[in-house]
């Protein structure tokens, strides 16, 4: 397989084929991400993704999903993203899953009967960062989209069919308003109604601009039990029709899976054991990206 600078996929898709499609991410602004830092971001040729396909088709039987990485796979033309799906459809027929991170952007981008196609296509699930849904940390984090966009493309992406797992981060707003952005998380996620949601715990990059204004103190890392007290409220706030809520990445002090709406009060009885010192948080040096 050929891979060219950093990749990254969703921990659901660690034992996926990993097909790159493009390298980098369009957007390439968001203060908190330095996975991209340096890179232009490509389409890569069909000759190099077709030679891709053809060496999973030869060596990859035992995987049963595709990840097309990187950040931006649906920017990709319609008519090329339809070839990929094709090509990925007829040489692997035993794979049960295609998935791909989406962004407002590219969702944007794609009319309705085109993510319709897409779907249809083989295209079965999409990851979407909302990080926040709190406008003002979306500003601050130059996420591109600010919360009432985040729904709109989210709820897009939905009625075309496909399978939705979003993204959220805990801290990501600071101390002063890490109990908006958690309130105003739990509100969009409720408005999106997604599958699947992540939350993970800021882990702060060396060398990202969020970075920089730690170290200026113009941002405060918020501390264990303040994640957990917001995890509390933004789970409090989310309301899904059904759907998993995860919490359970390496990032997290406190390891959750809660199946939606069964599980709420369950869980929150378990965060408030865990914030009265009944349950133990992972130590930090157990924490990884």
């Amino acid at each position: 397989m050929h891979y060219e600078g950093n990749i990254i996929r969703p921990p659901s898709e660690a034992n996926s084929i990993l097909l790159q499609v493009t390298v980098g991410c369009s957007h390439n602004k968001c203060t908190f991400c330095g996975t991209y830092t340096g890179e232009r971001f490509k389409i890569k040729s069909d000759d190099i993704i077709d030679a891709d396909i053809a060496f999973a088709a030869s060596n990859c039987r035992r995987q049963r999903r595709v990840f097309l990485c990187d950040g931006d796979a649906l920017i990709i033309p319609q008519k090329r993203l339809l070839g990929i799906l094709t090509k990925i459809r007829t040489q692997l027929p035993w794979v049960t899953r295609v998935g791909a991170y989406a962004n407002t952007k590219c969702l944007d981008l794609k009319t309705p009967e085109e993510l319709a196609e897409i779907k249809a296509g083989g295209l079965g699930i999409l990851y979407i960062g909302l990080e926040s849904g709190d406008g003002v940390t979306l500003k601050n984090i130059r996420k591109g989209a600010g919360p009432d966009r985040m729904i709109e493309m989210g709820k897009k992406a939905k009625v075309a069919g496909f399978k939705i797992s979003i993204t959220v981060l805990l801290g990501l707003a600071g101390r002063e308003r890490s109990q908006i952005h958690a309130r105003e998380t739990g509100r969009v996620l409720s408005a999106i109604d997604p599958d699947y949601i992540g939350a993970l715990s800021l882990m702060l990059i060396p060398g990202t601009a969020l970075h920089k204004e730690y170290e200026a103190g113009r941002f405060t890392l918020i501390e264990p039990n303040e994640m957990l007290a917001e995890l509390r409220t933004m789970i409090e706030h989310t309301h899904l029709s059904k759907g998993l809520f995860h919490a359970n990445h390496a990032s997290n002090y406190l390891p959750i899976r809660a199946r939606m709406p069964r599980d709420k009060e369950a869980t929150l009885k378990m965060i408030d054991q865990a914030l009265s010192g009944q349950i133990a948080l992972k130590p930090e040096w157990l924490r990884a990206l």
